[in-house]
């Protein structure tokens, strides 16, 4: 039973061994020239979900503009 356990243990190293040797490797490619990590590419603009959406354009703060406008001028009109 003993050599089960020690041989299990022995796999066991060798599979974290191998994971830890990858991971390293994988840790090394996604280094840029300056130390600094890469960041990995999320793909959201290319997902079914966003396909039909559009980007707010420059001017899209107006319409929170607008927006406070309105709800201070209904604030006014009832309270005052």
């Amino acid at each position: 039973m003993g050599v089960i356990v020690n041989k299990e243990n022995n796999n066991n190293n060798e599979l974290s061994r191998r994971i830890d040797a990858d991971l390293r490797a994988k840790m090394q490619a996604s280094m840029n020239n300056g130390g600094r990590r890469v960041e990995d590419p999320d793909y959201l603009e290319d997902s079914e979900y966003v396909k039909d959406l559009k980007k707010t354009s420059k001017f899209g703060w107006i319409w929170i503009v607008l927006i406070v406008l309105a709800a201070i001028s209904l604030i006014s009109i009832f309270f005052f």
